[in-house]
């Protein structure tokens, strides 16, 4: 091996061997560091921060960007099961509403066995302002006649004013007048007697039905209770049909009125009751037909 061949090998050795020997100093645990490590090392750092910043930077602005996606698909996702959730809310607040007023007229039905309950539901009303009617879902086939009664759990609502085969038209008690008065007794809790009067129509100022008695009574309590009497065979007897707001007498002052607050509420009608009685005709001694019940 020739002179400068070794001399160049053992230069490359010797500084292997000051490389490792720096390596292996930098790595010892020492309090203070020389001035070259600390410029090196704040060099690095320095460089370190001004490469990395804007990476960051960008890191930072693309998460937020998913993070605004993410977001927004998040707030789609929850409107729309908002919206079903109202939906749904909805639909059983109906079903509620719906099963309370099933289950009061089924109770109604049991209460009163003096006629035989025809249930129906209302499918349309009248738009028009003076044809107050609603048409229900039952008719001649079910047993459905002209004039009958038809009520809701609360109270009468009216009676039939027409009817096909499988339809009714009902007439509400706020299109009645005197050719479709309903004859009617109050309960007087203070006496033994009852008051007696006709429904002849409707006060569209007031709201109220109006009520005239056939006869002047001393005093009617405000808030008693108005049945159908039954008489004239039209209506059966005991039907609920409002309560007294306030008694009067009409523009003369010879005949004493009342006004009558409906106990059934006719703006929200969904199922009503047909009232189907069997008229029972009593014979007088010569046998002829006398009243009927």
């Amino acid at each position: 091996m020739s002179f400068f061949r070794r001399k160049r090998l053992f230069s490359i050795l010797l500084a292997l061997i000051i490389l490792v020997g720096l390596i292996g100093f930098s790595l010892m645990n020492r309090d203070q560091r020389t001035s070259i490590e600390e410029f090196f090392q704040d060099s690095f750092g320095w460089a370190q921060m001004i490469v990395l910043k804007p990476i960051n930077y960008l890191t930072d602005v693309v998460s937020n960007i998913d993070d605004m996606k993410n977001m927004y698909d998040e707030n789609r996702v929850l409107k729309e099961n908002l919206g079903q959730y109202q939906k749904v809310l909805y639909e059983v607040q109906e079903l509620r509403k719906e099963n309370a007023e099933l289950m009061r007229a089924l109770e109604k039905s049991e209460s009163i066995r003096d006629y035989t309950p025809i249930h129906a539901t209302v499918i349309a009303r009248s738009p028009e302002k003076w044809f107050k009617q609603v048409t229900i879902d039952k008719g001649i086939q079910d047993g459905v006649q002209k004039d009958m009664a038809v009520i809701t759990a609360e109270g009468m609502i009216g009676k039939i004013h027409s009817a096909s085969q499988f339809t009714s038209n009902v007439l509400l008690l706020n299109g009645f007048d005197r050719s479709n008065r309903i004859a009617v007794n109050v309960d007087l809790s203070d006496s033994d007697q009852d008051a007696r009067g006709f429904i002849l129509g409707y006060s569209e100022e007031r709201n109220q039905l109006l009520l005239e008695f056939t006869e002047y009574y001393d005093e009617i309590p405000e808030g008693e209770f108005v049945f159908s009497s039954g008489l004239g065979g039209v209506f059966p007897d005991g039907l609920e049909i409002g309560q007294i707001d306030e008694v009067s007498t009409d523009q003369y002052g010879l005949t004493q009125i009342a006004y009558v607050q409906p106990s059934a509420n006719l703006d929200d009608l969904r199922h009503v009751i047909v009232v189907d009685r069997d008229i029972e005709t009593v014979f007088d001694d010569d046998g002829e037909d006398e009243v009927e019940n």
